[in-house]
């Protein structure tokens, strides 16, 4: 059975020779697929109507290699989990049983993304080692929802998801994956990230990255200004130093208070608030960027000094 691995997890795994210039601390996999997603996800390369790589998710090249290669090679991999990607096919849910299955005797903790699945799926996901499920929400806005995600899961189906899988695996336990930029306002963006936390879930922030062949492919990224804004705001709301409504915009929905004084976040803002948020062990080097450059979500932790540095700009 084929599989996919993230390139940079297919270096550390010495599946192939190059430099790393940061380590990922999860192995990224993918599901292997001839076709693509019944989905069609105007900023993904794997979408229905999409004319990108196949090898690619998001900026990351994923090759492929068989099961019991990527079983052997994880054995001293040094990884402290297993990060599971699936895209949506016929016959899915039984592929990602037979990989949890080939992975099990590992012991390596695993979080798994996965379109909506009912419990029953999830109980059985969580005796083969799951104990993380990412929900691809993507859009932050339900105005755009439907026109960007095309999907065969609309907003609502999504949330009863994250209920779902809450009750099933716990408090924490449901990462909403969102990401920044594909048109919604700050307001959207936020107010959708109270939800997830209002509802015992978790946030994972993403910039959104242009790939040729995709809809949205000559659509810009993030700037870094508005990007850092709301990590920022998304460590306040996770955890609970202001609340929604705390937080002021302007009549477009643009962010312009924080609830907090500039004098007051310099003093409580962490250095990992400009880190990736994802489940533990995860950095996820350069997926939404190119290496050398300044990332949106720093694979490490950077210093102290580059926080206080962006503060003065952003705020």
């Amino acid at each position: 059975m084929l599989i996919r691995v993230s390139y940079g997890t297919a270096v550390a795994m010495g599946l192939i020779k190059a430099k790393m210039l940061a380590r990922p601390h999860t192995a990224y996999l993918m599901t292997y697929h001839e076709g693509r997603c019944r989905n069609n996800c105007a900023f993904c390369p794997q979408a229905r109507e999409s004319n990108a790589d196949l090898n690619r998710l998001s900026r990351v090249t994923w090759p492929a290699f068989e099961l019991e290669t990527i079983v052997e090679k994880l054995r001293d991999g040094n990884f402290a989990r297993i990060c599971l990607q699936t895209i949506d096919y016929p016959g899915l849910v039984d592929d990602v049983f037979t990989i949890l299955e080939g992975l099990q005797p590992l012991g390596l903790p695993i979080s798994l993304s996965i379109t909506p699945v009912d419990k029953e799926t999830l109980e059985r996901f969580r005796e083969l080692g799951v104990d993380y499920i990412g929900v691809g929400l993507d859009v932050a806005s339900e105005r755009l929802y439907p026109e960007i995600k095309d999907s065969t899961y609309s907003w609502d189906d999504m949330w009863r998801f994250t209920k779902d899988v809450i009750s099933i695996f716990g408090e924490g336990k449901a990462f909403v994956h969102i990401i920044v930029g594909l048109g919604e306002t700050d307001r959207e963006a936020l107010e959708t990230i109270a939800r997830a936390y209002s509802m015992d879930a978790e946030v994972s922030l993403f910039a959104f990255t242009p790939i040729r062949g995709t809809r949205l492919e000559k659509v810009e990224p993030p700037n870094f200004k508005r990007y850092r804004r709301i990590q920022v705001v998304h460590y306040l709301l996770k955890e609970g130093i202001v609340e929604f409504h705390d937080l002021e915009f302007d009549r477009d929905g643009g962010l312009i208070g924080f609830g907090i004084s500039k004098g007051e976040l310099a003093e409580i803002l962490p250095v990992e608030v400009f880190t990736t948020h994802g489940c533990p062990g995860c950095n996820r080097p350069y997926y939404n960027e190119r290496p050398k450059k300044e990332p949106y979500n720093f694979p490490f932790i950077p210093e102290m000094e580059y926080v206080k540095r962006s503060l003065d700009i952003i705020l």
